[in-house]
């Protein structure tokens, strides 16, 4: 039997010990359930579940794609999905570097509690409880395909030993630098590709001078054959590929990527061409996922998501102010203003997610993981800060949550809190919190603390429960002048 909480709501270790032994359909706390309960017993049985697609890109601006306001990359496959879907405005990743942000996605926990709360390479335990657990529980087949950054080999964290009944990709962030590496991984097993990188590092990290094999055409082929495997059952697709964050190894040079087409006549930055072209490589290939989705008869049965898993870098010789990668808003990667943290986040079902919507609902990646099991109709574990947004996918009134949290550990210890319409920011627990009214100030430019005494006296009390300590992460005190 799994293990309860006094509000219903299972453990993180009671749900894997129960979700095959009768944890099924029960919903924890904070998840709606898929299906009324009368006494106890479900009153209908709940349709097949929709498969779920997520595609993550890497390092994408909320500026980025034509659909939230890109001008000079073309990006016509994903700005159809937002036609054919809902566009999000105010949807935020779960943190402005790259590992917390998947860790806060796949835990339903925001940086504040989740395990993994930076880039340092600390792995998932095995009692943490992953969305792929989760539908995996409902009879999902799951895979992961790209990135994965929260475990590496041989550890609790693979994986494989997360709840993904398939993997194929870069275990650590350092290696994912590398477009044309030497290697990736297959489920537990290293692949060896033709790519020759002459000054390798122990974590594959380098620049290759012999550049066959690039890792996002691989990423992609792995991709649409995992649907095809699983084409007549529900299945839940992790789709994380590296486009377009940079190899950092490479100096300026590093915006890796086989060709600048369609852009090599322009007279821009050649670092410039290699980012557009990679986004737009990146909204081929979800086109032609979308392609085979509605080939194999699945279009209307799979919620695909597409979002980015932080702001903008500048990185590679990139410059993230050419093409306005962050948009409206402030602030790129590694800032928890909201060009660090706004993301691009667009949903897909024809028949359930409304067409041609622009939703202003506030949430966050620590929403996907109940999100999914209320579509699965199976339990959440308990401990989690993210809640469905079923409603808001299916274009329904839903409050949004009262406070969204982050907490940042490199540099200086920095705390963001959205709450309403307030945004407040804290670079160090000796300074004091800046305030912005989001209404007015989006791009978080006139700090109104002195302003609204009582907002920030309730965000203060929020931030003393906001978090838990972490042995791995813990507060470092900002460094001497």
């Amino acid at each position: 039997m799994a293990i309860f909480t006094d509000d219903g709501g299972l453990t993180r270790r009671g749900f894997l010990q129960g979700a095959g032994a009768g944890a099924l359909g029960l919903m924890a706390a904070g998840c709606r359930p898929a299906a009324a309960r009368q006494g106890g017993i479900v009153s209908s049985p709940a349709p097949r579940p929709p498969n779920i697609v997520f595609i993550l890109a890497d390092d994408l601006g909320y500026g980025d794609l034509g659909c939230y306001g890109q001008a000079r990359i073309k990006t016509p496959h994903l700005d159809r999905l937002a036609a054919e879907g809902t566009r999000f405005t105010q949807a935020y990743a779960g943190s402005t570097v790259c590992a917390p942000s998947r860790c806060a996605l796949m835990l339903g926990q925001h940086t504040g509690h989740c395990r993994v709360r930076g880039n340092a390479r600390v792995p998932l335990r095995p009692e943490d409880v992953t969305v792929a657990e989760v539908l995996k529980s409902a009879g999902y087949a799951t895979g992961i395909v790209g990135k994965w950054g929260l475990g590496e080999p041989d550890t609790s964290g693979v994986p494989t030993r997360q709840g993904f009944d398939y993997w194929f990709g870069y275990l650590n962030q350092h290696h994912a630098h590398n477009y044309w590496p030497t290697y990736l991984w297959r489920n537990e097993e290293r692949v060896a590709l033709k790519n020759v990188v002459p000054n390798e590092d122990a974590q594959g990290g380098g620049v290759a001078s012999e550049r066959i094999e690039y890792s996002p055409d691989l990423f992609q082929k792995e991709a649409l054959e995992f649907i095809r495997r699983h084409k007549d059952r529900p299945f839940f697709l992790y789709y994380a590929t590296t486009i377009p964050h940079a190899n950092n190894e490479a100096g300026k040079q590093g915006m890796e990527i086989p060709s600048d087409a369609p852009y090599s006549g322009e007279d821009w930055p050649p670092q410039e061409k290699n980012f557009a072209a990679m986004v737009t490589r990146l909204d081929r290939d979800v086109g032609e996922l979308m392609a085979l989705l509605k080939d194999l008869g699945l279009d209307g049965d799979t919620l695909v998501l597409f979002s980015s898993d932080n702001g903008p870098h500048r990185e590679g010789g990139h410059d993230p102010t050419f093409f306005a990668s962050s948009g409206a808003v402030r602030g790129i990667k590694r800032d928890l203003y909201d060009g660090g943290i706004r993301v691009p986040m667009i949903a897909r079902r024809p028949g359930h997610v409304p067409a041609g919507a622009v939703s202003d609902h506030v949430w966050a990646f620590w929403d996907l993981l109940p999100t999914a099991a209320e579509l699965a109709g199976v339990a959440c574990p308990d401990g989690l800060d993210g809640r469905s947004v079923v409603p808001a996918l299916l274009g329904r009134p839903q409050p949004a949550a009262e406070f969204l949290y982050w907490e940042f550990h490199e540099r200086v210890f920095t705390q963001a809190v959205r709450m309403g319409q307030w945004k407040a920011v804290r670079k160090g627990l000796a300074r004091k919190l800046e305030l912005y009214d989001l209404r007015r100030d989006l791009r978080e430019e006139r700090d109104v603390s002195a302003d609204e005494p009582a907002i920030v006296q309730r965000i203060e009390a929020y931030l003393k429960t906001a978090r838990t300590d972490s042995a791995d992460f813990p507060i470092r005190p900002p460094p001497k002048a």
